[in-house]
């Protein structure tokens, strides 16, 4: 008698190893008692005494339709024995409930005496469950529900006395289209850049150009605001572009920029309060 019990511990041990391998993450794969194995192992090693506390646990088996909490006890001498498994789900109405367990109790009962049961269970769970949910009362859509992405979504006008230097220029630029970013910068004096996207790509922006020695600039306003999805929508810009709006004068000894032309691209791009945050001055278009 001893002997056949010993033979059936191991067994058992042998199915929970296989379980925890297809059951890896944690969650899936429970333990009612966390030193069961411990003391069975323990048992195994002198086998004198009373026997250890069975084994038992909770696997919750999954697919896209829904998930079944798979409980398990395994009495001393299984699996010269029939196993009693209970399926629960909170996607399943008491009706469905039952008849998933009367068929897979059906299923259960067509093991030998000694066959292992319950990988060959979880895996009928896995082939079987669908239908069970999609008749339930509970069953309303589809378990696998769409995420809902937030993101912050960041516009950032920035202002510096200039943007000259061919290697500045080429900065700005990489560093905006590395990040994803869509807007303008504006080059002469002054220069102005607008930078939109998701806030962390905006702030990195920000760091990146200002060091480590780029004094004369500021962030002259930032607008922020929370959305579902990637704010592709509340872009002002579709790409982003050098701008070059050449004064009248001789730009390649001055640098001076034509802010009325400036006003008029902002107005286009629905931007015209900006005008004032960046120049401190109300904002008139190029004709007046």
């Amino acid at each position: 008698m001893t002997a056949s019990i010993n033979e059936c511990l191991e067994l058992q041990l042998l199915e929970v190893e296989m379980l925890y391998s297809m059951f890896p993450s944690k969650g899936e794969f429970c333990l009612e008692d966390p030193n069961a194995l411990r003391r069975v192992k323990s048992y195994l090693k002198n086998p004198t005494g009373p026997l250890p506390p069975r084994i038992g646990f909770v696997v919750m088996v999954s697919d896209y339709e829904g998930e079944v909490e798979l409980q398990v006890g395994f009495p001393h001498n299984y699996p010269n024995v029939k196993l009693q498994l209970f399926g629960r789900s909170y996607y399943l109405d008491r009706k469905q409930q039952m008849l998933l367990n009367q068929d897979l109790s059906a299923y259960i009962s067509t093991f030998d005496a000694g066959e292992l049961c319950v990988c060959a269970a979880v895996q009928w769970l896995r082939d079987n469950s669908g239908p069970y949910f999609r008749k339930s009362k509970l069953f309303t859509e589809p378990v696998a529900k769409v995420k809902i992405v937030k993101i912050t979504f960041h516009r950032m006008w920035i202002y510096s006395h200039q943007i000259c230097r061919p290697e500045l220029r080429k900065r700005i630029w990489d560093c905006a289209k590395r990040l994803n970013l869509t807007g303008f910068f504006l080059t002469g004096k002054p220069g102005i850049i607008c930078v939109e996207g998701k806030k962390e790509q905006c702030e990195e922006f920000w760091h990146t150009i200002r060091y480590p020695n780029w004094k004369h600039i500021s962030c002259k306003h930032a607008e922020s605001v929370q959305v579902e999805g990637n704010g592709d929508e509340l872009r002002l810009f579709q790409t982003f572009e050098e701008l070059q709006f050449e004064s009248h004068g001789n730009f390649r000894h001055d640098y001076h920029m034509d802010l009325g032309k400036f006003l008029e691209f902002l107005k286009q791009h629905k931007s015209e309060h900006i005008f004032q945050m960046l120049f401190g001055i109300e904002s008139k278009s190029s004709g007046r």
